[in-house]
């Protein structure tokens, strides 16, 4: 059964910058796209980042898109986005997910019901 682990949350000031890890477990290769979700009380769960197995497509949300990085590190099993430039807007439960329907493919869904494995989030507040 694969985990995720989110870490790297916290609080900080509008302007700074945070990055997140999510760390996978249960398994000893992965060829799933990973993504980037967050939720803001009161708010739908939407897409933010997301990343091909390989690392070599990326994908953003429009509100996302020039200030936010998503990587992998294949050795270590873990995908990462670094957050810059953050709004107040940008303040959320971050999630990361992991699409095993479309394995080996570069196919990146942003649609959260296309992900089957979820860590358990890390909030991210952004002050002013």
């Amino acid at each position: 059964q694969v985990q995720l682990v989110e870490s790297g949350g916290g609080l900080v000031q509008a302007g700074d910058s945070l990055r997140l890890s999510c760390a996978a477990s249960g398994r000893t290769f992965s060829s799933y796209a990973g993504a980037w979700f967050r939720q803001a009380p009161g708010k739908e769960r939407e897409f933010v980042a997301g990343i091909s197995w390989t690392g070599g497509k990326t994908y953003y949300a429009d509100s996302v898109k020039g200030r936010f990085t998503i990587s992998r590190d294949s050795a270590k099993d873990k995908v990462y986005l670094q957050m810059n430039s953050l709004k107040l807007e940008d303040t959320a439960v971050y999630y990361c997910a992991e699409d095993p329907r479309h394995s080996g493919t570069y196919y990146l869904p942003t649609d959260s019901t296309d992900y089957a494995y979820w860590g358990q989030g890390t909030q991210v507040t952004v002050s002013s």
